[in-house]
């Protein structure tokens, strides 16, 4: 072998060398925060961590985003970035960029935490005083419940006792709204509420940091099962309108609640039938979260 080749052979060496310290570096440096997500605008997030009571975490179309499983949390279930609500505990990892916000290039958070996160923003959040009396009332009628019953109890009361901790998580300025009504046992939207759903969207378009809320209900005839899988279908239908005609981006919507029989509407109508047809509905709503509100005020 000639002392060029010997020379040759040297430098690739030192360039794979000098590469792989690089991209070793480059790992070492990634920063990796944990906390609790306060508010979401479009694709910025602020993140309460025990260090920052907001810190900015952007996301892009490349931020990996996923919910560990197993009993060692070493798998991971690709989630979408809908899923990344307040309230919501998670681990991040990114770089930050010259705005001192953080760049997310993998995002994780646990099952278990994303459920009582969808809970809290689906609407059964409650003041700290509420919270108190709900668990002291649920207590009472630990007794006369049936053993199924009290499962769900225990669920209901331990959203409750979470909600002095999440407090302001569903603070939000409602901005407008669209009411979606169903047939009974449907979850075929009609198309004359889609002219009205885009121009939600639109209308949402023009506020700083906007959320669209989407929430489905149904009214009380069937089974309770029955009749949450129903809300789930009919607010994943609305928000799939949302998305296709209204180019919501998915950055800008929240995870959809299934409300099921819940916040039944009162009409004082007589007749049950429009009672019903009022329940089976899905609640549109533009949301600026106060959290964020107040981020963009301070920088104005």
């Amino acid at each position: 072998m000639t002392r060029t080749d010997t020379h040759k052979i040297s430098s690739v060496i030192m360039l794979i060398t000098f590469v792989a310290i690089s991209s070793i570096m480059a790992l070492a440096d990634s920063t990796k925060i944990e906390g609790v997500i306060k508010g979401r605008s479009g694709e910025k997030i602020i993140l309460q961590t025990k260090d920052a009571p907001k810190v900015i975490v952007v996301l892009t179309d490349s931020t990996d985003v996923g919910q560990v499983q197993g009993m060692l949390k070493a798998r991971k279930k690709e989630m979408s970035m809908a899923a990344l609500i307040p309230g919501l505990p998670v681990k991040i990892e990114g770089d930050y960029n010259n705005q001192h916000e953080l760049v997310a290039t993998k995002v994780r958070f646990k099952g278990n935490d994303l459920q009582q996160a969808q809970a809290i923003q689906a609407g059964l959040a409650e003041t700290k005083s509420t919270a108190q009396q709900n668990t002291a009332e649920l207590e009472k009628q630990q007794t006369a419940l049936t053993e199924q019953e009290k499962k769900v109890a225990e669920n209901k009361a331990g959203i409750a006792a979470n909600s002095a901790r999440f407090g302001e998580l569903n603070d939000y300025y409602i901005i407008d709204q669209v009411t979606v009504l169903f047939p009974n046992g449907s979850d075929k939207i009609d198309p004359k509420y889609n002219p009205e759903l885009v121009a939600l969207a639109e209308k949402a378009k023009s506020v700083n940091g906007y959320m669209i809320e989407v929430k489905g209900y149904a009214s009380k005839s069937g089974s309770v099962a029955l009749n949450q899988k129903l809300s789930e279908d009919r607010a994943n239908g609305v928000t799939h309108v949302l998305q296709q005609d209204g180019h919501v981006p998915l950055t800008n919507m929240l995870a959809p609640g299934a409300m099921g029989e819940s916040s039944q509407v009162d009409t004082n109508d007589t007749s049950a039938e429009n009672t019903e047809a009022e329940n089976r509905r899905v609640v549109v709503r533009i949301l600026q979260n106060k959290a964020v509100a107040g981020v963009q005020s301070s920088s104005n």
